[in-house]
């Protein structure tokens, strides 16, 4: 049951012209594999996927389309730390100088300019009944029209013994920061299709986005929950069926259609950051201003950044994730030729061009990060299989395969560092939980 073709551009700002722009298509070079074997031990097993492909030509630069998520949440425990966004479209919600002495820990510092600022606190409104904020009235009405009525805690909103309260809580006691995914994101996509007039809409839009096999699916709830993740899932969907259960949606709730839709939020969740501080920075670089007035203030905002990094670290938006449409069919490449980007400090991703792109190219962009992207084919491959169970066959990797880049010694070594940093992290994690 796949979403009709119109609906894959429903939810982009423009419809028509992205549908002029681009096309999903389904195609059979999508490679997944056994995470548990090497790629040189089992071949990946080759199954039908989707893949985004231009139908203009696009110039390096050129904004491809602008998308909003059909369903998007901020992660639970970035909301616990007071990174304040709106419950809707996730902008962020304070100004740009409150922000910045949040994350500095200087609670006097202004910031120069504060003209540049764009959050309108003014706007700001809260839900009558539960007091959950939002960046204006109309996206208040927009969750309330989607999922917000039925989510609604009303007076329940600090109950800890409320189902929705308690199920929150748990899924922060299996998932600690870094986050990738946040239960909420399953519990608005229920919501939603109880609230929908249309129903069978809803169900076949987000019946677009890939399932897993069960194998699959069983490994994505481990990467997310770690070793014990049979009975933290187990607890999750009990929780999770005492608070949502719906009689149409009752596969969503047996054991194997929860593994299901947890893995289907975990594989194709878009990370989402929105930061006042950092729309204030672009504004700041973009002013016209004397050499010495300009060696000022680029002064100011890093001595800004060293303070934050000081106080705070990495960890300097307000963080979600969300379900796109369009954004889910780009397939993966270590060469990208796109890139997603939140410029608008809320939910609305654009898909921007990398390079110049011709028609009938597919459209891809990178699952790794800048630093990742720059590691050898063994390392990407890793890092890919181990995380998102597919093998890259893109030109990058494909022309490195025969290349002695990099020796078996000198891969154990890699691995082991790894090891050792990913421990760290950890670790560090926990420290500051």
């Amino acid at each position: 049951m796949a979403a009709p073709v119109d609906d894959m551009f429903s939810r982009c700002v423009d419809p028509a012209k992205a549908s002029n722009c681009v096309e999903a298509r389904f195609i059979d070079k999508v490679k997944v594999c056994n995470s548990n074997a090497t790629i040189e031990t089992q071949p990946p097993q080759i199954i039908e996927g989707k893949g985004l492909f231009a139908k203009r030509p696009f110039k390096k630069g050129d904004t491809i389309l602008i998308e909003q998520p059909l369903v998007s949440s901020q992660f639970l425990w970035n909301a616990l730390y007071k990174y304040r966004a709106c419950e809707y479209c996730l902008r962020a919600l304070e100004t740009a100088e409150e922000n910045a002495r949040r994350l500095s820990g200087l609670p006097a510092l202004s910031l120069p300019h504060p003209e540049l600022c764009k959050v309108r606190p003014d706007r700001h409104q809260a839900c009558p009944h539960c007091q959950v904020m939002y960046c204006s009235a109309e996206c208040r009405q927009a969750a309330w029209e989607q999922h917000h009525k039925l989510l609604c805690l009303g007076p329940s909103h600090h109950d800890p013994d409320h189902p929705l309260n308690k199920l929150q809580d748990a899924w922060r006691s299996v998932h600690y920061p870094p986050e990738t995914s946040s239960i909420m994101i399953m519990a608005r996509m229920v919501a939603t299709i109880k609230q929908a007039q249309d129903k069978e809409r809803w169900q076949k839009l987000f019946s677009h986005f890939c399932s897993r096999t069960a194998n699959e699916e069983e490994e994505i709830a481990h990467k997310l929950l770690g070793e014990k993740f049979r009975g933290q899932l187990a607890l999750l969907r009990n929780l999770f069926t005492t608070a949502l259960y719906e009689d149409r949606l009752s596969q969503w709730f047996t054991p194997e259609g929860f593994r299901s839709l947890f893995s289907l939020v975990g594989t194709n969740g878009q990370g989402i950051g929105t930061s006042s501080l950092s729309q204030w920075v672009h504004a700041c670089d973009a002013l016209e201003l004397p050499s010495q007035q300009r060696e000022q203030l680029d002064a100011f905002i890093d001595q800004l950044y060293k303070d934050i990094d000081k106080e705070t670290g990495d960890f300097l938006n307000c963080e979600g994730s969300g379900l796109f449409l369009l954004q889910s069919s780009c397939n993966h490449s270590c060469v990208p030729n796109a890139e997603a980007s939140f410029p608008d400090n809320n939910f609305l991703l654009h898909l921007s061009t990398l390079s110049d792109i011709s028609p009938g190219e597919e459209i891809c962009i990178s699952y790794l990060d800048c630093c990742q992207r720059d590691r050898s084919r063994h390392s990407r491959h890793k890092i890919l299989r181990e995380n998102y169970l597919f093998v890259c066959s893109c030109q990058k990797c494909m022309s490195q395969m025969d290349d002695a880049d990099m020796t078996s010694e000198e891969e154990e070594e890699e691995e082991e560092g790894e090891g050792e940093t990913e421990g760290d992290d950890i670790e560090d994690e926990m420290t500051d939980v």
